[in-house]
């Protein structure tokens, strides 16, 4: 059946460049959405530059031209950078347009008629030497959970709590850096505390499938248990949705002076990109936001917004009449070799200069890919690991079986192939055909890390076809031929195949391999038959090349400034405590397997423990109690491999019996958490050695 789905970006700040941060996101989603439209399905995906705040307003005074001027120059700097990366947007609109103007305005006002809309007077910071009220971003401080410095005023990057900036200890102006002063304003409140909003709110987060496990948990440590006292259960805040003039954005329609905050019109934004969308295709937009929609609507968002998205604004939709996401998908933050990537800190690499330096950006597609698993865990950017797979993975086992075969078939045959014979095929070929429900499976679910290790699985079965049957040493025998002719043939119809799985990551490779095996564009149906018999292919051109090292280079010095912090962070020399010296005998003492994590649930009444049920190979699974609490989700955890200790003494706890122990890493301050995971291949009971 086929299927109608809307699907969102986040929107990227107007206020400077596209980095590889923001490409992890719309990388991400542009392949689940090319993966849609490949099979079948009426899908669109629109975003837009959040273009509102002061923020976009200093800087344009700062060089010296109107907020237009400004968000109109980086709409198109964010628009080259996306079709670089072949993102298929089928639209990409500005937050600051007469559609989103409408949307704000009409939900607004419809809260306000359903009782939800507050004015009151605040006390809020304003700068003496700038003379105007500071947005939370421009004022810092200390933050009052963690008591991290210089975090901002609305919430802190290092623990995740969210607070008000007169809670900051110690807050500053960013703009002068003066010390801020109180003064009152008449503000408008989202009354999110309304217990309508509380009951939506906790029913809405704990749908299944709604969000992701982690995202629903966290989640619920902001709404509280209801099954407890009222005040527990009712922790949530009134929104503040205005701010004072001077101030770039949509005035509030019954409040002069006063303007929407930047974040009540920026989600509006998808719906004004959508609308901007209809008015062009004669799309109905009810059917996809109305209240009665039967459309599916998805959020593909970073972690650090789900407060916004998972609370907030599906709150303001519900009580303006629209209807509310079908899911919300998170993902993590992107590092690079280690260290997080940040435009506020000035620590990013931008897609502008990916570009420039000549990387092909299906590279990157390919790596993100290799990467993501649907959950919300963090991506790092090994840059020598990612030259290392690319060119490991896609020029050595994909693309190298169509130049191996191509030349053979052009020259030897015309260029026609032989009949498809499929049974003959699977059975020279086992899995190629049959896999194709299983990886469909893995891009639905977003998991392409595991839709990408088994197409790579699948091209390793074809190279090691060639190998056993040696096409160019069956060319030096004509008697051969009509061996050649089939396993050449084979060949052909296993890479194709191979591009079908491979076509919502790689659309530029994909579309030059279609012209090379002259055929109509690849649905995800076509991996069901072969190529006919006669069928003729167009001669071979090289299709990718390799990652040159000097490449790699030449990215990381087009961003040297951008990235000295992270290039000091990872290089320093870090002196090491290291453990007296042992002998190899003490080493093999102890005896390293890999498990795979069959259950894993939270301990009532432990703080840092996780339950784990462990197979490595036994015929029993193992009860083990690690103490990851703080970096994992229970239910991340679940089908992942790892190494555990298995000769370690049993352990009576607490909570049971702990046989064996889990090996991760962490700093040597104790910071991070991570847990060690073996290539793909492994298998449960194998011994690390």
């Amino acid at each position: 059946m086929q299927r109608k789905i809307l699907v969102t970006n986040a929107l990227p700040y107007a206020n400077g460049a596209i980095h590889l941060g923001h490409m992890l996101e719309l990388i991400q989603t542009d392949i689940w959405v090319r993966f849609q439209k490949q099979c079948g399905h009426e899908c669109y995906l629109v975003c837009a530059d959040d273009t509102h705040g002061a923020p976009i307003m200093l800087s344009a005074e700062k060089e010296g031209i109107t907020p237009e001027q400004l968000i109109n120059r980086v709409y198109v700097e964010h628009t080259r950078d996306f079709a670089s990366f072949h993102i298929g947007f089928d639209n990409y609109h500005t937050t600051h347009s007469d559609e989103t103007r409408e949307y704000a305005e009409k939900i607004y006002l419809a809260l306000k008629a359903n009782g939800l809309i507050e004015m009151r007077v605040i006390e809020q910071y304003f700068d003496p030497i700038k003379l105007m009220f500071l947005p939370d971003r421009f004022i810092k401080g200390e933050c009052p959970k963690c008591g991290a410095k210089d975090q901002y005023g609305d919430s802190c990057e290092v623990c995740g709590a969210a607070y008000t900036p007169t809670d900051l200890k110690n807050a500053y102006s960013a703009v002068t850096g003066a010390k801020p002063e109180l003064r009152s304003s008449e503000h408008y409140f989202f009354k999110l505390s309304d217990a309508r909003c509380q009951e939506f709110l906790q029913t809405w987060t704990r749908e299944p499938g709604r969000l992701q496990a982690e995202a629903s948990n966290k989640m619920q440590e902001w709404l509280g248990d209801p099954a407890s006292n009222a005040a527990a259960a009712n922790p949530l805040t009134d929104w503040d949705i205005s701010r004072d003039a001077p101030y770039f954005g949509f005035e509030i329609p019954d409040a002069p002076g006063k303007y929407f905050y930047v974040w009540l019109d920026a989600p509006i934004g998808y719906m004004g990109s959508f609308k901007h969308l209809c008015n062009r295709t004669g799309l109905n937009f009810d059917d996809f936001w109305g209240v009665d929609s039967t459309a599916e609507l998805y959020h593909f968002i970073g972690k650090d917004i789900l407060y916004f998205h998972a609370l907030f604004f599906p709150a303001t939709l519900k009580f303006s009449g629209h209807r509310t996401p079908t899911k919300v998908f998170a993902h993590g933050f992107l590092t690079v070799d280690g260290a997080k990537m940040s435009k506020s800190r000035g620590t990013f690499i931008t897609a502008e200069s990916y570009i420039n330096t000549g990387l092909n950006p299906e590279w990157l597609r390919y790596y993100f890919a290799a990467k993501l698993n649907g959950s919300i865990e963090d991506i790092d950017l090994n840059l020598e690991d990612f030259a290392l797979r690319v060119n490991s993975d896609l020029i050595g086992k994909y693309i190298n079986i169509a130049s191996r075969a191509a030349g053979f078939i052009a020259k030897r045959f015309g260029g026609a192939l032989l009949g498809g014979d499929d049974q003959k095929f699977r059975a020279d070929l086992p899995g190629i055909i049959e896999a194709a429900d299983e990886i469909a499976a893995h891009f639905e679910a977003r998991d392409t890390a595991r839709a990408v290790r088994r197409i790579m699985a699948l091209a390793d079965t074809v190279n090691q076809y060639v190998d056993k049957n040696q096409p160019w040493t069956l060319a030096k025998d004509p008697a051969q031929d009509a061996q050649l002719h089939h396993v050449c043939t084979a060949l052909i119809n296993a890479f194709r195949l191979l591009t079908i799985y491979l076509k919502p990551v790689l659309p530029m490779l994909a579309a030059n391999a279609e012209t090379f095996l002259n055929v109509s564009p690849l649905q995800w149906s076509d991996a069901a038959t072969l190529l006919p018999a006669g069928h003729t292919i167009k001669p071979y051109t090289h299709l990718m090349q390799r990652i040159d090292p000097k490449q790699i280079e030449a990215l990381i010095a087009a961003n040297v400034h951008s990235l000295e912090a992270t290039v000091t962070t990872v290089a320093a020399p870090v002196p090491l405590s290291l453990e007296p010296e042992i002998a190899i005998t003490d080493f093999t003492k102890i005896d390293l397997r890999i498990a795979r994590i069959v259950d894993a649930q939270h301990v009532v009444g432990a703080d840092k423990l996780i339950q784990l049920t462990l197979d490595i190979g036994e015929e029993k699974p193992r009860n083990v109690f690690a103490g990851i609490k703080s970096a994992y989700d229970p239910a991340a955890l679940v089908g992942r491999h790892t190494v555990v200790v298995a000769n370690l003494a049993p352990r009576k706890m607490k909570f049971g019996l702990s046989e064996g122990m889990v090996l991760a890493a962490s700093g040597e301050d104790s910071s991070g958490l991570f847990l060690l995971s073996p290539d793909a291949g492994a298998t449960p009971g194998m011994r690390v050695k």
